[in-house]
């Protein structure tokens, strides 16, 4: 470990505009956790800097804290339900750079700390977060399959206040997100199957007009009964 903390010090670039941060990190250290980084350190003319202008700082901070600690900080030891949901969403952004960086092990890390960080401070992300993780993860993501039974729970929750048209957003020009969630409230009822809509006396249910005793159905059961 005493090597991996000597020698040459590199710069690293986080984030863009005025969220821009800078870090000097110890360059074997660095090399040691990511093939990837070592790979684009050697490749570089300018070997002690990198710019990682997509990712987000807080992320990087969180990877810093594991880079030399071994360890990241259990959000069941955070004070307040806000600051735990806060540190969920770093861990969502440090995972996002564990995959920049081919870090398998930290990302699954951050991906348990993240679902935790939800339970313990009892709320989920709202609509426009969903969807920016949604957009931002492959199709197979671990992430997309979390936001998906997230929405599908939120929906099906007779407590909640988000119904489906809460997602609209999350529909637009996005058929998968549509379609996850149709195929994840069939498995969370367990492909209960609907009355048929064919069969059964609610005629008006599928008519064009506001009140039955207009209805010519209604006329047609009163004469056959006689009335």
């Amino acid at each position: 470990m005493t090597r991996l903390l000597s020698g040459q010090m590199i710069e690293i670039e986080v984030g863009t505009g005025e969220q821009k941060r800078r870090w000097h990190i110890h360059r074997e250290l660095l090399i040691y956790q990511s093939e990837l980084l070592e790979e684009e350190i050697g490749g570089k003319k300018n070997g002690d800097k990198i710019h990682l202008p997509d990712q987000d700082p807080a992320g990087f901070e969180l990877f810093l804290k594991w880079l030399y600690q071994g360890k990241l900080d259990d959000v069941s030891d955070i004070p307040g339900q806000d600051r735990q949901y806060e540190y969920a969403v770093s861990c969502h952004k440090l995972y996002l750079l564990c995959e920049r960086l081919g870090l398998e092990q930290l990302k699954n890390i951050a991906m348990d700390q993240y679902r935790k960080g939800l339970n313990l401070s009892e709320l989920v992300p709202d609509p426009n977060e969903i969807n920016d993780i949604y957009r931002q993860s492959p199709p197979g993501s671990p992430w997309r399959k979390l936001m998906i039974q997230i929405a599908a729970r939120q929906i099906m929750d007779p407590q909640s206040d988000r119904d489906v048209s809460t997602y609209r957003e999350c529909f637009e020009g996005n058929p998968d997100f549509a379609i996850e969630l149709v195929k994840s409230i069939k498995e969370a009822t367990g492909g209960v199957l609907l009355d048929d809509p064919t069969e059964g006396d609610n005629d008006c249910d599928y008519h064009d007009h506001q009140t039955e005793p207009n209805c010519h159905m209604r006329e047609h059961r009163g004469l056959k009964q006689g009335k």
